[in-house]
């Protein structure tokens, strides 16, 4: 039984209660409810508080109103116990051949298991990393690379049409500069002091003549157009092959240019005008964001003409919302505070409702340390890390699921060798350890021919075989929660919770038969479990983009 079946029945028996005329409710009975698993397990499976929520509104003492409720559920075979404690809480204890079945379901649903229609219909585009083609990827790309793509992975499980997203920052001064810079080094110039520094600047320069060597007999107003278009084109396709590499991918990777170039500015400044929003002042054109919450109004048109950064900003949101999506998530980096409020404008300036059509997602700094210093200079591009860089020292998975794991609006240092090190204390290595763990004592027991043709329920019902169910069962609240709120870390904390629950059970009950010992009914219910379990930690790992090794 799920918290939610359970959840159910309370409001089956509470509409019983209602029918008979025991109970009447102001305001009528609740569509859904939750129960909550108790922090004390001696106090019961699950408990509510819905006789406290309810009672007053029912005329009744809440203590009353729950002992109604709790004489109608004793009822419920499902239910082997109700206890009513302090003024009103019903804790209530789930009988074994009940709970165990939460094992079949989950291997019924499989790689299903913990999705849900709880934003179906929701269209959201997740636009989780803006950065400029001149570079590599650094730390900050990094951490929402992980989080971003974990964070489209749990809106999907919960039902909502996820669009993943790259800002290509290609338009404006920085690249001229890319250009000049490539230019330089490739004549063996000195780089401009403004422009791009670091070994990836020759490398890539040296690249672009090995390849085009025409380039160089251009005129040299050509050459910084060439070699800037040129540069683009590999330096965006490295950042394509190294996030592919990382697992993080987009389903679109959105130009800055093509705004301009396809009238997107233009037409999203006339929209803005109709909403009223624009004015005239110093030969410029100016949002009055300043009627929603933002600091200053904005300038859109400079005075000699060209659109501003923030006109682009304005524009891409329209765009966003003119191809179907009803939430656009922004996820941001520490130093981008001051985006809250007038990209939520240009919703507000656009018609939209602000509180429910953008979401600004604000990441705070990430350091890491090296033998127990901070690394801050890279081999590559001379001031800062990168991801390539970072996924050579701590591999994939434990990147990912280390960055995923913490909040991200909370300041984070990672260790690399804490990251990697093959120990129980590290939490990445300690979930996918108990994945290969529970992938072997399956292999054990396809080698021994035990097949899982019976399945009795009832049989699991030693005190950890229900602590394993009942983390098991919660598995899809917890996705659910995560997409709600935003938080994949959620996910992992989880997985952590749940390989604990079952390294317990697993010290506590013999899943194999011993030596020349029959194979019991009792041994196929908990390698059901083992292999319900297993599906669960595969499909946690999964929506943070974390393997499920069969063996370690």
């Amino acid at each position: 039984m799920t918290p939610e079946q359970l959840a159910e029945k309370i409001l089956q028996a509470l509409a019983a209660l209602a029918v008979d005329g025991a109970i009447t409710v102001e305001g009528g009975l609740p569509r859904e409810l939750k129960v909550e698993r108790p922090k004390n397990p001696e106090h019961g499976d699950y408990a509510t508080n819905v006789a406290m929520q309810l009672g007053k509104r029912a005329g009744m003492n809440p203590r009353a109103f729950a002992e109604l409720l709790a004489a109608k559920l004793q009822g419920d075979e499902a239910i082997t116990a109700v206890e009513i404690a302090g003024p009103g809480f019903i804790n209530l204890r789930v009988a074994a051949d009940a709970q165990g079945k939460v094992a079949q379901a989950i291997l019924d649903a499989g790689p299903a298991y913990g999705t849900s229609d709880s934003l179906q219909g929701r269209a959201i585009n997740v636009e989780f990393i803006s950065a400029n083609p001149t570079g590599p990827l650094h730390l900050g790309h990094t951490r929402w690379a992980a989080v971003g793509d974990a964070l489209a992975r749990v809106l999907a499980a919960a039902g909502a049409s996820v669009s993943r997203e790259f800002y290509i920052n290609d338009r404006g001064n920085q690249m001229d500069k890319f250009g000049a810079s490539l230019q330089a080094a490739a004549h063996g110039h000195k780089i401009p002091e403004d422009g791009y520094h670091g070994e990836y600047i020759l490398d890539l320069a040296k690249r672009i003549v090995d390849e085009v060597p025409d380039l160089l007999t251009l005129p040299e107003d050509e050459q910084v157009i060439a070699f800037r278009e040129a540069g683009y084109e590999r330096q965006l396709k490295e950042q394509q092959d190294q996030l592919e590499h990382f697992r993080t991918k987009f389903d679109v990777w959105f130009s800055e240019r093509s705004l301009h170039e396809q009238d997107g500015v233009p037409h999203a400044i006339q929209k803005l005008r109709d909403q009223g929003h624009l004015y005239e002042a110093d030969d410029a054109l100016w949002m009055r964001t300043t009627d929603f919450t933002d600091d200053k109004d904005r300038v859109l048109i400079r005075s000699n003409g060209e659109p501003t950064y923030f006109a682009s900003d304005a524009a891409y949101y329209v765009n966003k919302r003119e191809r179907g999506f009803e939430t656009c998530i922004y996820m941001l980096g520490a130093d981008h505070h001051g985006y809250v409020n007038r990209l939520k404008a240009i919703a507000a300036c656009a018609g939209d409702d602000p509180e429910h059509n953008i979401e600004v997602l604000i990441g705070q700094l990430v350091k890491i340390l090296k033998g127990g210093e901070e690394m801050k200079l890279s081999k590559r591009a001379g001031t800062i890390v990168t991801l390539a860089e970072l996924v050579e020292e701590g591999g994939v998975d434990a990147l990912r699921y280390t960055l995923c794991r913490y909040p991200t609006d909370s300041p984070l240092t990672l260790d690399i060798e804490e990251m990697t090190r093959q120990a129980s204390e590290n939490p990445v290595y300690y979930v996918q350890y108990a994945h290969a763990r529970l992938a072997s004592i399956l292999r054990n027991a396809d080698e021994l021919g035990i097949k899982l043709d019976e399945f009795d329920p009832g049989l699991l019902s030693h005190e950890r075989e229900g602590d394993l169910l009942r983390a098991l069962a919660e598995f899809p609240r917890v996705v659910a929660t995560a997409a709600e709120l935003r938080e994949p870390h959620r996910i992992a904390r989880y997985l952590e919770d749940t390989a604990s629950a079952f390294h317990k059970f697993y010290d506590s009950c013999r899943v194999l038969p011993r030596g020349d010992e029959e194979v019991e009914p009792v041994h196929k219910a908990r390698l059901t479990l083992v292999s319900a379990t297993r599906t669960v930690l595969a499909n946690g790992l999964d929506l943070l983009g974390v393997s499920a090794p069969e063996r370690m």
